[in-house]
């Protein structure tokens, strides 16, 4: 792999911190795309992120990796209890900290992690989460979640910047491959926004998806 298929993830993180960074109190408290989240409880899941990322890159495992870019999405989602469980964990965390920590300490991780990624060979497998990958593809689970996250963030923020091309056209690779099907017709956005469950699909885009089960993760 060369250097140049990094390309989502340096680019999905460098748009995330420049949106981040221009981030004050008054923002702390705006809702998101995630439910029941304001922006600092997802910025407390945006640097958990960053830190898989960072230690991952620094915990080689044996060969042969047991998922890819997309395998390691399909179990995501699929507790709804869990996720609730996280949802409110998050919401506790993050309330112990001043905004102004919480946004530094992203920053901090989400430059360390894409530089540790990057130095990686393509090839290279790692562990995270109780699995084993390629460093190419926690590479793209990285901006796929980051891409995803910058949608979230920016749901209710005026003027904020939207998520590069390289990462929105990454996580719809990952969607499409999660649910067999292309989408021609649809932007990168929009597929990647009702195939993660962040928009209901209209009569006309359910019809196209017929009976494919959404979201294919969340």
């Amino acid at each position: 792999m060369a250097r140049a298929d990094l390309t989502p993830l340096d680019e999905a993180y460098a748009a995330l911190r420049a949106v981040v960074a221009g981030l004050g109190e008054d923002d702390a408290w705006s809702p998101t795309g995630c439910a029941g989240w304001a922006v600092r409880d997802l910025m407390w899941h945006l640097h958990a992120d960053a830190v898989r990322g960072l230690v991952a890159a620094h915990t080689p495992a044996p060969s042969p990796a047991d998922r890819d870019a997309v395998s390691y999405w399909r179990a995501w989602g699929s507790d709804p209890d869990a996720d609730e469980r996280n949802r409110r964990l998050t919401r506790v965390e993050a309330g112990l900290h001043p905004f102004a920590a919480l946004r530094e300490r992203y920053l901090e991780a989400s430059s360390a992690a894409a530089r540790a990624v990057g130095a990686l060979p393509p090839e290279q497998v790692v562990a995270t989460q109780g699995h084993t990958l390629r460093a190419a593809d926690l590479a793209s689970t990285l901006a796929v979640e980051a891409t995803l996250h910058h949608l979230d963030l920016i749901a209710h923020l005026d003027g904020a910047a939207a998520p590069p091309a390289p990462g929105t056209a990454e996580a719809r690779r990952v969607v499409e491959a999660l649910l067999g099907e292309e989408l021609p017709g649809w932007t990168d956005e929009r597929v990647a926004l009702v195939g993660t469950g962040r928009a209901a699909p209209t009569a006309e885009e359910r019809a196209r998806l017929s009976d494919v089960r959404l979201p294919v993760f969340s």
